[in-house]
Parts: C-alpha cells; structure tokens; sequence
C-alpha cells in the first residue's frame, strides 16, 4: 500500500465528490481526519484478523471482499467501487474488533481512510453522514443475501456468468485482465471446471477468450 501525500486530496476535489451528499462542515471534517491513500491492483487494504482502525471511503477503482473457509480458501462476498463503502468494515467498528473479511483492490484504487473514532461521532453529528452508512449498510447486505442465493440456488455456470459480469461492471470494462485460476480462486471451484465452463460461454457467444483476459458480450 501506498501512501500519498494528504495535499493530493484538495477540499475542492473532495467537494465535488461528495458536495451532493455531505454538507460543508462535514466534508471538511472529512478532508481534515482522513488520510488519502493509493492501493495498487492486487495489494490488500485488509486481512482477516487485522485490526480495525479505519473504513474507507473509495473515489475510484474497486475493491474485492473475501471471505475465508475453515480450510483457508477464500470466497468472493462482493465488490465495492467509488462511492461505497464495506458494511462488514462497519460492523466491526461499532464492535471495536478485528477484520473477518480479506479486502483486495480488484483495479488501482484511490480512497480515503477514516478513523474508527470519527465513525460514531459523526453518526450523531451529521444526519447526511449516518443516512449514509445506513444505506451503504443496507445495500452491502442486499450484496451478501444476493451472494447467499448464488451459493444456494446457482448452477457454477450461472455463477461464473454473473461474476464475469460483475467484475466487468465495477471495472466499467466489458474486457475483464485475469486468468482461469484467479477466477477459480474466486468462486472457490477448480480451474479445470473454470476453464471448460469458459469455453462453453465462448461456443454460446456470451464472452471472447484471450490471453489473460475475457471480454464479456452479454452485460
């Protein structure tokens, strides 16, 4: 992870990120306790059992949250782009735990980190503010009760069909740069399942295969 310098981040670019959602005085509050960070794709923000002393607040890119088996495989939750932020982070704050959840940037993400002891402060200060973990925490449960329905009403070749597309639509790309086995890794499946399931899409015409990288025709 790299950290930028905090001047990177002015209070007007930050204000019309977010001018239509916070007032003034909260997006200073904002602009002065975070720290503007940048995170390469395929670094992490956070591991499981890492504490928790911040929730990001994303500008750009996207973020993949994970899970973790009793084997230690990891299980896609779900993805979080510009302007989210990760309930399962929420939850632990208002815990003052540790991370249960493993939050890899999916692309290049840009975002701001806020210090767990703003968190309930401005609950109580900023209605903008608690309207809007409230509703980021609403939305991101929606995502995990969706993931539930996957897991337990989902063919693996509908799985991977959505996840093609999700990836694809947090990354505004329909030309998706992973390999077989990331995709495996991800669906906690084998890549040799992955693999002849992708070939089948390709035959359908639902997505093109390339080396190290998938376009998907139907979003």
């Amino acid at each position: 992870m790299k950290e930028q310098n905090k001047n990177e981040l002015t209070l007007e670019y930050l204000k019309d990120l977010y001018g239509y959602l916070f007032e003034d005085e909260l997006i200073k509050e904002i602009h002065a306790a975070g720290k503007f960070q940048k995170v390469e794709q395929g670094n992490y923000l956070m591991d499981i059992g890492d504490e928790i002393t911040f929730m990001p607040l994303i500008f750009s890119g996207a973020i993949k949250i994970m899970s973790e088996d009793e084997r230690g495989d990891d299980l896609l939750l779900y993805f979080i782009e510009k302007g989210d932020t990760c309930a399962m982070t929420l939850s632990c704050c208002v815990k003052q735990g540790r991370s249960n959840i493993r939050a890899v940037a999916e692309s290049d993400v840009e975002l701001l980190m806020i210090p767990v002891d703003k968190m309930e402060d401005w609950m109580g200060k900023y209605r903008s503010w608690r309207a809007f973990i409230l509703d980021s925490y609403h939305n991101r449960m929606q995502e995990l009760l969706e993931t539930v329905d996957t897991l337990a009403f989902m063919n693996m070749d509908e799985r991977l069909l959505k996840y093609l597309r999700d990836k694809a639509m947090v990354n505004h790309d329909d030309v998706i740069h992973t390999t077989h086995q990331e995709i495996a890794a991800d669906l906690h499946t084998s890549r040799v399942v992955v693999s002849r399931l992708l070939k089948k899409m390709e035959r359908e015409g639902k997505i093109d295969l390339q080396r190290s990288q998938i376009k998907v025709n139907s979003l």
